[in-house]
């Protein structure tokens, strides 16, 4: 069942909500950073291999390792969500309301973006399709 609550200003800009919001902005930017990084770093030093079931798993690791310290992190905090999906689930559920949903997710949404503008200036620019890397697991497992 669906309950959607709005909720308040007041309420949405009080010093929690507001450590909340910054939380999630630094866990999400992590766990992008981490996550995003690691596909580079695989391509990277395998010099645009073929992906291997040990490379898919050492990138698999590397997200579950960065989601298990991003939610550890801010679970008190403001509930480790790292991922808008979960954040309008939570919503939906009525467990927040819809105006701490939209604060959570522009926090989200600029942590990937900060995130990502870091790893363009770490690697000089490299850029990695991660796409790439989904067209090699369908070319792993359908041959």
């Amino acid at each position: 069942m669906v309950k959607l609550a709005f909720g308040s200003f007041g309420d949405s800009f009080s010093v929690r909500s507001l450590k909340a919001y910054l939380a999630e902005f630094i866990t999400t930017l992590l766990f992008v950073f981490i996550g995003v990084g690691s596909t580079i770093a695989y391509g990277k030093l395998t010099a645009d291999a073929p992906l291997d079931l040990a490379g898919l798993v050492a990138i698999a690791v590397a997200h579950a390792f960065a989601l298990f310290v991003g939610v550890s992190i801010v679970v008190n905090i403001s509930g480790g969500h790292l991922n808008p999906a979960v954040t309008f689930g939570l919503a939906v559920g009525g467990n927040i309301t819809i105006l701490t949903v939209i604060f959570y997710w522009i926090a989200q949404y600029f942590g990937s973006i900060i995130a990502c503008i870091l790893l363009q200036f770490f690697t000089n620019g490299l850029i990695w399709n991660n796409f790439t890397i989904t067209i090699k697991i369908s070319k792993l497992f359908l041959n």
